[in-house]
């Protein structure tokens, strides 16, 4: 594969929309845990307290996927500098190196959204209490789609006694 100087180039348009992208929900993020704070504040509420963490979580699972797409913005500009120089084999280091990062930040961005499903299971946790679990496991991928029926609808566990 021949290394030119647009290759490390491309990198710049993906570091940038993962940049906007996830500045956007860091701002958000933050926004959502001030108004919690202030929620805790009036009444302390352990299910506060847990999304308050959760999204703590994410704030630092976020400025870690800002700092690599940061580095692979940079090593793709060395690489650049390094190509103008002709040194080939530092080039190829310099932009693997790149890639590798953006790899990593999409992975990290990948378990920020894993992790934004717990944020929304502990917002639901209520629903799920008074609802006593029938039926609802919105997010749980595992759990089968099972509508309650009109002939099991104050037995949910009617097929156990089949």
């Amino acid at each position: 594969m021949e290394l030119t100087l647009s290759t490390p180039a491309l990198l710049f348009s993906t570091v940038s929309l993962l940049m906007i992208a996830f500045t956007n929900r860091f701002l958000a993020i933050a926004n959502l845990i001030r108004d919690l704070h202030k929620q805790f504040q009036k009444n302390p509420d352990g299910v506060v307290v847990a999304q308050i963490k959760n999204l703590h979580m994410r704030l630092r699972l976020i400025r870690t996927i800002q700092g690599l797409a940061v580095l692979s913005l940079l090593l793709s500009a060395i690489c650049m500098l390094v190509l103008l120089q002709e040194h080939m084999l530092t080039a190829r280091a310099l932009f693997i190196g790149a890639l590798v990062l953006q790899i990593s930040a999409l992975a990290l961005s990948f378990l920020e959204i894993s992790v934004s499903i717990k944020a929304l299971q502990i917002e639901l946790h209520d629903m799920e209490e008074t609802l006593e679990r029938r039926s609802f496991e919105f997010f749980n991928i595992l759990a089968k789609s099972e509508a309650p029926s009109s002939s099991n609808k104050n037995n949910p566990t009617s097929t156990d006694k089949e």
